[in-house]
């Protein structure tokens, strides 16, 4: 599609009110003729982007990321002072509380502490096999009761534990799998890109998903074999993110396994040849659509008391109420999640506050850098801008999910979600990554912007972690919202190829998830700003267009979508 028609009628930016701006325009970004003919020059817009700065952000980072935070986990007093410092923020601002006459949405939340046995034992085929836990497996509980058990509970072996029909894809073949303990492969097939999407993963490969998928076959318990390839990250990411106590939404009726697992890829493999089977051989069998469960012949049992402690945390929401008043009753939504997992296992040096500086209080700033940005439009966008900084999102995307599930704004009227989650903290990049590219009508306005920064954007450029589905906008998408994940460019300016994967590469295998997810004075923001500034323009354009995104043609989101606007129209 041209260009030149697609965006005008897109990208109707905030008037301007005339005035000449307090600084000069931003040097960095030089609307193309296009962009100039659809904001009229709009000299008051560029103006608002350049209210981005670095010591904007880095305040909020440096703030909410110190100790005095306590890693802000959920319903823990860190939890609760972040929220108070980010509503002093949003009141600084000017936004207008966007809860029903409240900064907050709290939701409640159930913590799960399990006490993990010191050992796991596993007994067939005339062998007893003993697990080590935090070595070789990590255990929860999936139920919120005070006591979970398992006994002598058979193992099978489900290959990926998918039941996909567009795929034509069923690992469990109507197999009989109730009371039995459910060991799956991490991901989805990746080796077609016609199957699965191939190397990008899609909710299939998820462990959410996973353990779901075993509860609906009537299974006690899930063993899921971590190896790093196919979750992205280490398994010290496991061992830390799934012991001390585990938040969830209070129960309902959906079914649930009595106990989710990991277990290493080396212990997978010596429980395979316990039970006179070879892992690979079982991966290869896995691989294809006939495959069907094998029972193993090893029984497990395994008990756990539970504690259960019942808190509360909040979503932080910040509104600017739409200046068109046919529109706005719709709403931009930009998240970024507030928490991180609190006070926890210590590392090596003894360390036991998980700070969440880059994950997340770097997407926090960023989100609050745009919302001071769009306070500074001389008059407000056409739609509503609802700032949402979500809690629990380690937990489970927690927060975010139950805005989706009781939200401000009907799902039908929310135009567009703009999601962070981690800023780019290492400089300026030629390129910025948009997770779920080539999934919504927001792409091409996403790579004109972009362009206009002298920027590329490209897709995930680590599809196999499957990060459009494990971030907050994937609880709008499951309701229809036309969502974008926007993340860190990797090719930087002045630095050579392939640097930029290995800081993230870096931050994965160190810092991800870890107490030493700290801040560091000499970060570079310029390239945080630049996204940020991209972010700003994208949530204008969409605020002010005359209609909102779509999902493109056959998406998986595109049937709820047109349900939601349907709705609407009744």
């Amino acid at each position: 599609m041209d260009k030149r028609v697609f965006i005008p009628a897109l990208v109707v930016l905030a008037s301007c009110s005339g005035e000449e701006p307090a600084t000069a325009p931003m040097e960095t970004t030089e609307f193309s003729e296009v962009i100039v003919e659809a904001t009229g020059g709009n000299p008051a817009a560029e103006h608002a982007a350049n209210q981005i700065t670095d010591p904007y952000m880095r305040e909020i980072i440096e703030e909410i990321s110190s100790d005095a935070y306590e890693g802000r986990g959920p319903g823990a007093a860190g939890d609760e002072k972040a929220r108070a410092y980010l509503v002093q923020r949003m009141e600084d601002l000017g936004l207008e509380p966007g809860a029903d006459g409240s900064y907050e949405q709290p939701f409640d939340l159930v913590g799960v502490n399990a006490s993990q046995p010191d050992t796991w034992t596993f007994e067939g085929h005339g062998q007893t096999k003993v697990l080590k836990q935090w070595d070789q497996f990590i255990a929860g509980a999936g139920i919120q009761e005070e006591r979970v058990e398992i006994e002598d509970a058979e193992l099978v072996f489900v290959g990926y534990g998918i039941q996909a029909p567009e795929y034509d894809w069923d690992d469990y073949k109507g197999a009989d799998l109730e009371g039995k303990i459910l060991v799956m492969m991490n991901n989805d097939p990746d080796w077609d890109p016609e199957l699965f999407a191939g190397e990008t993963r899609l909710w299939y490969g998820r462990w959410d998903y996973k353990y779901l998928s075993a509860a609906k076959q009537g299974a006690v318990g899930a063993i899921i074999i971590h190896t790093q390839p196919s979750a992205g990250y280490p398994f010290q990411v496991v061992q830390t993110s799934w012991t001390g106590e585990q938040f969830e939404l209070p129960a309902g009726d959906e079914p649930r396994i009595k106990v989710p697992a990991w277990v290493t890829e080396d212990t997978a493999r010596e429980l395979m040849a316990m039970a006179g089977q070879d892992l690979d051989e079982l991966r290869e069998a896995a691989y294809n659509r006939d495959f069907e469960p094998v029972p193993l012949g090893i029984t497990a049992s395994i008990g756990m008391d539970v504690e259960i402690n019942r808190v509360q945390s909040a979503n932080v929401l910040g509104l600017i109420t739409g200046s068109d008043p046919e529109l706005k009753d719709e709403v931009v939504i930009y998240t970024a999640h507030h928490d991180h997992l609190g006070i926890a296992t210590p590392n090596e040096a003894g360390d036991t506050i998980y700070n969440g500086a880059y994950d997340n209080a770097s997407g926090v700033a960023l989100v609050m850098g745009i919302a001071k940005a769009l306070k500074a439009l001389p008059e407000a966008p056409r739609r509503s801008v609802l700032i949402a900084l979500v809690g629990a999102e380690e937990q489970g995307l927690l927060g975010s999910k139950y805005y989706a599930q009781n939200p401000t704004f009907r799902p039908g009227k929310i135009a567009a979600n703009l999601n962070y989650d981690g800023g780019n903290v290492w400089g300026h990049t030629h390129d910025v990554t948009f997770v779920g590219l080539g999934k919504s009508t927001v792409d091409q306005l996403t790579e004109l912007l972009a362009a206009e920064q002298g920027r590329v954007v490209k897709p995930d450029q680590f599809p196999s972690r499957g990060s459009f589905y494990r971030s907050d906008q994937f609880s709008f998408a499951r309701i229809g919202v036309p969502a974008v994940y926007l993340d860190p460019g990797m090719d930087f300016v002045d630095r050579p190829p392939g640097w930029g994967k290995e800081q993230v590469d870096h931050f994965t295998d160190v810092n991800y998830h870890q107490p030493s997810d700290e801040y560091d004075p000499s970060w570079n923001l310029d390239g945080m700003i630049s996204d940020a500034q991209l972010g700003f323009w994208l949530g204008l354009a969409v605020a002010n267009a005359d209609e909102m995104p779509s999902w493109n043609e056959g998406d998986e989101f595109e049937a709820t979508r047109l349900e939601a606007l349907a709705a609407e129209e009744k």
